[in-house]
């Protein structure tokens, strides 16, 4: 059943209700208290992504990031465990690292030099005259989360009765092999990161990243700059084979360049964009073999698909898309590019030419993030006037069909993968 929302009856609705199969009332953007009920039942709750194992390369390794709002520090420890621990003393709650990544033993507190090592444990409190009889040590570790990782993809959860990591993404797990395709015969590292604020909520990104309806037209001045090959490639708006499937949990995966999307599948007769011809031209100098030339350049734009992982990250073609909520109004992305974790004589020169289709697209001051962001500011803007008119996610509805392995699917300009997020979301939000 549909419910009519008025301005009236908008804020007596329970925040789980304001999403309907079809539609989304934008209350949902702008209420604070519904930002709050996301932070508890969302973000503290299930599996949120927190680092990739390329940033912590050894014993000693650290990245500090968020899980929600709550600041956290991804180690490394010496027996190459990863942890993830709040970053707060158990003393006074000083933070204990503002870093954002680099190597270390341990973390001492800057107030009081309580120190903690690598696995979140009070190795040492200066004058501990004071606390005898009064703490234990051993129970003032510092507070550890749940961590798991698929392939190299680390992360963690308040909620030590979540169902395991692997359970949860699911069928997911196939595309995220196929993202880790782009290596070739190697792993893949991060290689970049740039992160920036745009004032909008959270869910307006995740949206985005499986919004394929907005492609030829918020990107129209990077359609421009692109050779005519890799505009030709990116014209899906008609292609029936490109398709958007949910995935369950709130996963989706969307296909731009279906062709692409499982890079081993490749059956060498693609022909290399000529754009590549001084690369090519670089890595045979170089010794490398034909084969793995050809994975390398093949995959350069990634896999042509953008997945979406409830509530978080993107896969996005090649490179990641993290997410952190702020507040109801406010968001920060962080973009990874990545590159083969290979010889030198491939990850050199990939890593470099990867780095500048990276930031010709997605980069500070490239022609398609700060297209899409003023995009999700103007949603923002919009929501803020009428909170009782629908946000509408009904595209593709007339033609979902279910596939052999069960997922709805639709074409990717349709918003198959917006409904599956949204389902999840109103699942988890209705759990009190």
């Amino acid at each position: 059943m549909t419910i009519e929302f008025t301005s009236e009856n908008i804020h007596d609705v329970h925040p789980a209700d304001l999403v309907q199969a079809d539609r989304v009332a934008a209350r949902v953007y702008t209420d604070p208290e519904i930002f709050e009920l996301e932070m508890k039942n969302i973000f503290e709750k299930t599996w949120i992504w927190v680092a990739h194992e390329s940033e912590l390369p050894s014993p000693g390794s650290f990245k500090s990031t968020y899980v929600g709002r709550n600041p956290v520090i991804v180690t490394r420890d010496r027996k190459g465990t990863f942890n993830t621990l709040v970053n707060r003393c158990r003393h006074r709650g000083a933070s204990l690292c503002e870093q954002r990544t680099g190597k270390s033993n341990g973390f001492t507190c800057p107030y009081h030099a309580w120190s903690y090592g690598l696995d979140g444990k009070l190795r040492g409190i200066p004058y501990p005259e004071g606390y005898e009889g009064v703490i234990k040590k051993e129970e003032m570790s510092l507070q550890k989360l749940r961590t798991e990782s698929y392939r190299g993809i680390i992360f963690a959860t308040f909620n030590a009765e979540a169902e395991p990591l692997e359970e949860f993404l699911g069928d997911a797990k196939v595309w995220i092999d196929r993202f880790l395709q782009q290596g070739g015969d190697y792993p893949i590292k991060v290689i970049g990161t740039h992160r920036f604020k745009y004032s909008g909520n959270w869910k307006i990104q995740l949206e985005n990243t499986s919004d394929g309806y907005h492609f030829p037209i918020v990107h129209r001045s990077w359609m421009a700059t692109v050779d005519a090959e890799t505009a030709n490639m990116l014209s899906f708006m008609t292609d029936p084979a490109s398709t958007c499937h949910d995935l369950g949990n709130g996963h989706s995966v969307m296909h731009m360049v279906p062709e692409h999307m499982d890079l081993g599948a490749d059956d060498g007769t693609e022909p290399l964009q000529p754009r590549f011809d001084d690369l090519v031209a670089e890595l045979k100098a170089a010794g490398v073999d034909d084969s793995q030339i050809r994975k390398q350049v093949h995959a350069m734009h990634g896999t042509g698909s953008n997945l979406v992982l409830f509530p978080n990250i993107g896969l996005s073609s090649a490179f990641f898309r993290v997410l952190r909520p702020i507040s109801a109004n406010e968001t920060i992305i962080e973009h990874l590019a990545i590159g083969p974790d290979a010889p030198p004589e491939i990850a050199g020169p990939v890593s470099r030419e990867r780095l500048r289709v990276h930031e010709h697209f997605q980069g500070p001051f490239g022609f398609g993030t700060p297209d899409d962001a003023e995009g999700w500011d103007r949603v923002q803007r919009g929501a803020q006037a009428s909170p009782e008119m629908p946000i509408l996610v009904n595209r593709g509805l007339n033609r979902e069909v279910s596939t052999s392995e069960g997922w709805p699917t639709s074409h990717s300009t349709d918003e198959t993968g917006m409904r599956a997020a949204y389902q999840m979301w109103k699942k988890m939000i209705s759990n009190d």
